[in-house]
């Protein structure tokens, strides 16, 4: 088996793939990337049981055979290579020897019918949708997804198919993320509940990508392709919580503010408010928004008053810091609306301007009790 190959080629897609091996494997022969040889295509695969990914390279060679080679020292190796081709070759005595313009480096690979065989989708239903859309819904929403080990389902992303739209909604129980777009629809209904780490990779990926990215997907697993990659992974089980009935209808109390003036003022007062509950207090009265903080352990407080325009009664809420100021960054509008309806209710965080069309963003946050 032997194949020449464009050294940054090569190193440009391993690095894409590296990002699902994981640092500390059961497995060994997952600390490895599957090098699959079809002729003049190249498949290379990585894999962690939970996700595979694989690419296709075009490289120069007529063979066929399959190999595993060790992913972090190809990896060292081919960052060190200014562009260049490289030559593999596999030898009788268990390595494989890359040739470059200066020299010749030998790693021992493993046998490629010990790597664990990627899932095919029985009978899958599929969506198409284009590689940026689903990068900024990906991006909208993951940050708001929860980290707790006994709700696993609240741990990803629930992505939710209908012929009117595509949404995709996190939660992690304090803070919630709807995100819907009605210029893009699916064929017929569907929802499943996709895991954050191949999220974080397709984001990382498609960012900005033209491209579209076909979608399919059955009860326990779900398959992206797009362009030569293909990214296949296992879903959360379980049913998602039903999140419409969390985000309150009625909100008399509207109010309107610059996201940055918001976005600093309420950085700034956080910084003084208790180091546990990170609590600050809104205080809104006619045109008049008042953030404080006090931290009484340490006699630290701290208060803003902006202006804002507000319709509805003058009341006081309080919110963790914290995750108003993950939604305030998340949003790239230049004014945002937070919407109230009593102090013990969650408020409503939605973008004034700077959506495109057909897009929706719905952010809750829930208060805090005020300790008065």
């Amino acid at each position: 088996m032997k194949f020449i190959v464009s050294s940054t080629y090569l190193l440009k897609q391993l690095q894409v793939l590296g990002g699902v091996i994981n640092n500390s494997n059961t497995l060994p022969i997952l600390d490895n990337f599957l090098f699959d040889l079809k002729q003049d295509k190249l498949t290379v695969s990585a894999s962690d049981l939970e996700t595979t990914m694989s690419s296709v390279l075009n490289v120069d060679s007529d063979n066929e055979g399959t190999i595993a080679v060790p992913a972090k020292l190809l990896l060292e190796t081919l960052k060190t290579f200014p562009e260049q081709p490289l030559t593999f070759v596999v030898e009788d005595n268990n390595t494989v020897e890359i040739s470059s313009n200066h020299g010749k480096y030998a790693l021992a690979y493993a046998d490629g019918a010990e790597f664990p065989k990627a899932v095919e989708l029985a009978n899958p239903s599929s969506t198409s949708i284009m590689g940026d859309i689903l990068a900024t819904a990906i991006d909208k929403t993951i940050f708001a997804a929860g980290n707790d080990d006994l709700r696993p389902v609240m741990s990803g992303v629930f992505f939710q198919f209908s012929p009117e739209s595509l949404t995709f909604v996190a939660t992690d129980a304090h803070k919630l993320v709807k995100y819907q777009r009605t210029d893009v629809t699916a064929s017929q209904v569907a929802e499943f509940i996709m895991p954050k780490k191949p999220l974080t990779l397709l984001k990382g990926i498609l960012a900005g990508s033209e491209s579209d990215v076909l979608i399919e997907y059955n009860d326990s697993n779900a398959k992206f392709s797009f362009e030569n990659t293909e990214l296949i992974c296992r879903l959360i089980d379980g049913k998602y919580p039903n999140y419409e009935a969390v985000i309150p209808k009625e909100n008399p109390n509207q109010l309107s503010i610059s996201r940055t003036q918001f976005l600093s003022s309420v950085k700034r007062v956080a910084i003084f408010s208790n180091k546990t509950t990170h609590q600050i207090r809104l205080k809104i009265a006619g045109a008049e928004l008042n953030i404080s903080a006090e931290d009484i352990d340490y006699s630290n407080k701290a208060e803003e008053r902006l202006t804002c325009s507000y319709q509805g009664d003058d009341m006081q809420i309080g919110f963790n810091s914290r995750f108003l100021t993950e939604m305030l960054n998340n949003l790239n509008s230049d004014d945002v609306s937070l919407e109230m309806s009593l102090p013990n209710r969650a408020g409503i965080l939605t973008p004034i301007d700077g959506l495109d069309e057909g897009e929706n963003v719905t952010m809750l946050v829930m208060p805090v009790m005020l300790n008065s």
